[in-house]
């Protein structure tokens, strides 16, 4: 303990980026400042690839659903703990290294050089960010478990897992410095969010589901107010003399359009979810109250 050394650059102590680079050189054989995000080099960084694997989980899904129709639920109790253990241990993991990095840049220069700036779009975010992509197609799994457990499968949950991997390719591809917002809101998110289908899958009973509704809610609000007054600063300022900005974002135009597209789809397909699974349950005991009463007059 007599070594940590609490600063802006080290807010948990000790520089765990250090410690990270440890594990990725003995696991990758290079070290993890030596990483670049290549289009057509690194691994599953071509659009080919990314619609090749939307394809693939959407073949999965709907032919393991036709093939299962018949068949009893799988028991995977274990499996599924397994699963939600790993992505909320692997979320916190990257939630904190992105806070490590992100943190001395917001104290130092500010919120704009950070969501904004070309040198703010670190390596070390860039591997990051990398790896959170990838964890997007293990993430893919989650919806192997409804078909074999033959749960609903509904829209927003495919559209999501599936969209959210396409997200973060093109935020890679498009080297747009704002990511960081997005991912560590949904980083923070999916810490609570595999960490209660861990609790509830051994049995526990979780009073706070509709809360992580409304996270996921406000996260895609924050998320769209950063990304368009971003993607409206940029083209003020590159387009025009006249209108009010503050300044010129880093990131590509597409990158940009895809973001604010599929963020806002998200918004609204989340309102609709929590309007039709909550409101509907809360209109259901309002009318089992009313009926109650109605019983005990009978007896």
């Amino acid at each position: 303990m007599s070594n940590l050394e609490f600063s802006i650059e080290r807010p948990f102590g000790v520089y765990l980026f250090d410690y990270f680079n440890q594990f990725y050189t003995k696991a990758v054989g290079q070290s993890a400042k030596d990483f670049r995000f290549v289009e057509g080099v690194t691994p599953l960084s071509t659009l080919n690839e990314v619609i090749i694997g939307c394809i693939t989980y959407f073949i999965v899904i709907f032919g393991g659903q036709y093939l299962l129709k018949n068949a009893s639920p799988v028991k995977c109790k274990f499996l599924f703990q397994l699963h939600n253990a790993f992505l909320t241990v692997i979320s916190f993991v990257l939630l904190v290294l992105l806070v490590e990095q992100l943190l001395p840049k917001l104290v130092k220069h500010g919120l704009y050089y950070t969501i904004c700036s070309e040198e703010a779009y670190t390596q070390e975010l860039e591997l990051l960010y990398y790896l959170n992509y990838l964890v997007k197609y293990y993430e893919l799994l989650d919806t192997v478990f409804l078909v074999i457990k033959k749960k609903k499968l509904e829209f927003l949950h495919y559209f999501h897992h599936s969209m959210t991997m396409a997200l973060c390719y093109t935020q890679l591809v498009g080297k747009t410095t704002v990511s960081w917002v997005p991912i560590v809101l949904n980083l923070t998110v999916h810490v609570l969010m595999y960490y209660y289908y861990f609790r509830t899958s051994s049995g526990a009973k979780i009073w706070w589901k509709q809360y992580l509704t409304t996270m996921q809610i406000i996260q895609f609000i924050i998320d769209l107010i950063v990304i368009y007054s971003c993607t409206y600063s940029y083209y003020a300022y590159t387009y025009t003399s006249s209108m009010p900005n503050f300044g010129d974002c880093h990131g590509t135009e597409t990158a940009a359009a895809f973001g604010c597209a599929i963020l806002t789809s998200y918004l609204f397909l989340f309102i609709n979810f929590y309007r039709i699974t909550y409101n509907k349950k809360k209109a259901l005991a309002a009318q089992q109250k009313k009926k109650e009463p109605m019983k005990s007059k009978k007896i």
